[in-house]
C-alpha cells in the first residue's frame, strides 16, 4: 500500500490523547478527557455553523483561527461547564488544530 492509499481518519480518542500530550507543561493533567471533548465539540459546532462540514471532500477550507477561538471562548463561558481560562481554551483548540493538521483533514 502506497502512502497515498493510506487514509488517516479522525478518531476522537486519538484526538484527546494528542491534545493531552501537546498541552503546555503547566496544563498537563489539568483536564479530563470529557472536558477536552467538550471544547473539541465547540470547535466542530463552529465548523458546522460555517458550513465546513458540508463542503465537498476536496474543497479547500480556510479556518479563521481568531474567529474560531472567539466562538469557542464565548460558548464555553456561556455554558459554564468549567471555568476555563482563555489560555486553556486556546491551548486545547491549538492541540485540536494540530491533530487535524497531522491527518491533513483541512487543506
Amino acid at each position: 500500500m502506497s502512502e497515498e492509499d493510506k487514509v488517516l481518519e479522525y478518531d476522537e480518542q486519538d484526538s484527546v490523547r494528542f491534545i493531552q500530550e501537546h498541552l503546555p507543561d503547566e496544563m498537563r493533567g489539568e483536564f479530563t478527557d470529557d472536558e477536552i471533548n467538550y471544547i473539541v465539540d465547540l470547535v466542530y459546532e463552529y465548523y458546522e455553523e460555517k458550513g465546513f462540514l458540508d463542503e465537498e471532500e476536496d474543497a479547500e477550507v480556510i479556518i479563521d483561527e481568531e474567529e474560531l477561538l472567539a466562538y469557542v471562548i464565548k460558548n464555553a463561558q456561556k455554558d459554564a461547564i468549567r471555568d476555563f481560562s482563555e489560555d486553556e481554551i486556546e491551548a486545547i483548540v491549538a492541540g485540536e488544530l494540530a491533530y487535524c493538521d497531522s491527518l491533513n483533514l483541512f487543506y
